[in-house]
């Protein structure tokens, strides 16, 4: 791996500009609280704190993809769905998730020379021949990436994928690796474009704060089991379908977090902030995450 954080965060600022006070990826979002619940069947998997079946609470944020906080909310996107649960001994731990299936390289340097590629206009198009020759895997998923990018009618009715695999460690010592779907309560059709465009440039936003108002917002944590072999530390490639799956818990989102991201309070939803119980693979994407947030916190408290 040869690129680095701060050439990381360069690249999405190139392609969505740099915009004060905002993340360099997923500028605008809009926060929510809750809670989460295990199941039983989660405590028989995992040692973590917040799976052994009394309430946590939690921080809920909702997001476009894009860099640029003025991006309109039809435009197509990934969405994204970032968790932050507080723990009894006051530790916290996050689950950050999307609205793709997998990640679009296996590593950093790849997804980073995506973006210049895309900031670089019809000027760098004969670079992508090169790209794709590289990665040929991109040009595969497509089928499938593409209709996750067509605006939803809501955040609430979209499934979310936290793409990394995490090792589970049970209270006996048994390990196993696992990977997050968030899975909705209630699922609706996404929009066509021009359903979309009819649409306020902040419907998503607005949808989700009626929705809320009017009761709970629920969704489900389900954890895909791999077995040996499985490519644990690669986000780019799917594991069978066939692999087990197991419902380890549900979110609720019950009212708007009006207190968090005020004033200086900085809020930043990080996957590789685990507790004991969880841990990280070796995906070299993952890993990369922690130094490329702390990058992008540092530009948008302009300390960097």
């Amino acid at each position: 791996m040869t690129v680095t954080p701060p050439e990381a965060v360069d690249a999405a600022n190139a392609m969505f500009g740099r915009h004060e006070g905002h993340r360099a990826l997923h500028a605008r979002g809009v926060l929510f609280k809750g809670s989460f619940t295990a199941t039983p069947e989660a405590a028989t998997l995992t040692r973590a704190a917040h799976m052994q079946g009394d309430e946590t609470q939690a921080t809920f944020r909702f997001s476009n993809g894009s860099g640029n906080p003025r991006h309109p909310d039809w435009a197509p996107d990934p969405r994204g769905l970032a968790i932050k649960m507080y723990l009894p001994d006051g530790s916290r731990t996050d689950i950050v998730a999307v609205s793709n299936q997998l990640f679009v390289t296996p590593t950093p340097d790849g997804f980073v020379e995506l973006l210049k590629l895309q900031a670089a206009g019809p000027a760098g198009a004969w670079r992508f021949a090169l790209f794709f020759a590289r990665y040929p895997r991109v040009l595969a998923m497509m089928p499938q990436t593409l209709p996750t990018l067509q605006p939803p009618r809501s955040y609430a009715t979209i499934p979310y994928y936290a793409i990394h695999a995490f090792r589970w460690v049970d209270a006996g010592g048994g390990e196993r690796y696992v990977r997050y779907t968030l899975l909705p309560e209630r699922t609706e059709p996404r929009l066509k474009p021009w359903e979309a465009r009819r649409r306020d440039r902040e419907y998503l936003q607005q949808e989700i704060r009626e929705r809320v108002a009017e009761g709970p917002v629920r969704f489900t944590l389900e954890v895909q089991i791999a077995t040996p072999g499985d490519p644990v530390n690669d986000p780019s490639r799917a594991w069978p379908k066939g692999r087990r799956r197991v419902t380890v818990g549900a979110f609720e989102i019950t009212a708007p977090e009006t207190e968090r991201e005020t004033g200086d309070d900085v809020l930043v939803f990080d996957p590789t902030r685990v507790t004991d119980g969880i841990e990280l693979s070796d995906d070299p994407v993952l890993r990369f995450r922690r130094d490329a947030y702390s990058e992008s916190v540092a530009r948008r408290t302009a300390n960097g």
